[in-house]
């Protein structure tokens, strides 16, 4: 006996045995509700395919011969991904617009006897939800934004503050990017705008909105990716965690988190090139004099004494006024010029922070 198919606007994961999203890999690759699995009724050449036979040919040909390939594709699913749950599997279904793929595979699941859920509207639905969210959820959230200069190890002080159950939202790493000029992760492309907006909704939906998070500062661009302009406007006025530490400390702690860079190392002669007009012809030729001759320490200390990161975000903030009010403790650095080279050193805290002020260590 067939199990009924339920229509629903709730796409939240947590509600169901598993999201099943059947449109084609390419789809899903752009955006998709964080935690699916693709179950594509038709590939990206079928699909490719039916949408030629319906221009060129007739509806009637590309219903006939999708029908054909969806019904392939479902026993496929069927006989492989699906064949192992249980009786009382209630999954969520839906394609681009709760149209003929998710309907079809629905109707195949309740027939087996799953109690299926079909989204209403679809991935669009989904995708509009989450562009309300973006404007409406930030505003819900108390930050505590953890700033810095390059190297000053704010993203392992996050790390830190989670390990001790503080709550954080690492838009590093949702967006695959270190945020600064080489903050590209080898061999980890950046997610798309779209993933990257569903990333941030699935984190901030999961917060306990009585208690503060912790965000590392940011520009409003992370790589290629731009932070929601609800959430730019609610971290230029939240209080703010100075970190500061010594540029020998920093150097040494860049040199294992950028240690890629030693290997591969046309990101770094680019940045060299596109420096020489901001800071002139003889300092870039010092860097590439350390470039050359592979003395990484002094062209990380070189590099790091002529920029400052994010300077929009020390305009914003005015880092040079804030008063020494931190609760928080942070460990001091064993050595003061910090470890060898292609190693990291990053202080630990004692406690979560809970007022702003700077940190100091190395």
């Amino acid at each position: 006996m067939s199990a009924p198919i339920i229509t629903t606007q709730n796409w939240q994961p947590e509600a169901y045995d598993l999201v099943i999203d059947v449109r084609a890999p390419i789809e899903f690759a752009e955006d998709h509700i964080v935690g699916a699995v693709n179950m594509p009724v038709l590939s990206d050449i079928e699909r490719e395919e039916i949408g030629t036979l319906y221009k060129q040919v007739s509806p009637f040909a590309a219903r006939k011969r999708g029908a054909a390939l969806v019904s392939q594709n479902i026993a496929h699913h069927l006989q492989t991904a699906l064949q192992d749950y249980p009786t009382d599997f209630s999954p969520l279904i839906h394609c681009w617009r709760g149209g003929q793929r998710s309907r079809a595979f629905a109707h195949i699941l309740s027939e087996v006897g799953w109690r299926c859920h079909l989204l209403e509207g679809g991935y669009k639905a989904y995708r509009r939800d989450i562009l309300d969210r973006l404007d409406i959820d930030f505003n819900e959230l108390t930050l505590i934004i953890i700033a810095g200069r390059t190297g000053s190890a704010k993203t392992d002080i996050l790390g830190e503050i989670n390990k001790k159950g503080g709550q954080i939202l690492d838009l590093e790493g949702l967006a695959h990017h270190r945020g600064s000029l080489l903050g590209r992760w080898p061999d980890s492309p950046q997610p798309t705008q779209r993933f990257f907006e569903s990333n941030l909704i699935d984190k901030v939906r999961q917060f306990d909105l009585s208690k503060p998070v912790y965000v590392e500062s940011e520009s409003s661009r992370i790589g290629n990716l731009q932070l929601p302009s609800c959430l730019w406007r609610l971290m230029t006025r939240s209080p703010m965690i100075t970190i500061e530490a010594p540029v020998a400390a920093r150097a040494h702690y860049l040199l294992g988190g950028y240690h890629h860079l030693l290997t591969d190392k046309t990101d770094m002669i680019k940045l060299i090139k596109g420096m020489r007009h901001r800071h002139g012809v003889a300092i870039t030729q010092n860097w590439q004099a350390f470039f050359d001759a592979e003395d990484w320490l002094e062209l990380a200390k070189a590099l790091l004494t002529a920029m400052t990161l994010h300077p929009r975000f020390h305009a914003y903030y005015g880092w040079d006024d804030l008063t020494n009010d931190l609760t928080a403790v942070v460990e001091e650095v064993q050595e003061p010029c910090g470890p060898a080279a292609g190693e990291r050193s990053a202080p630990h805290l004692t406690s979560i922070p809970r007022a702003k002020g700077p940190v100091t260590w190395g």
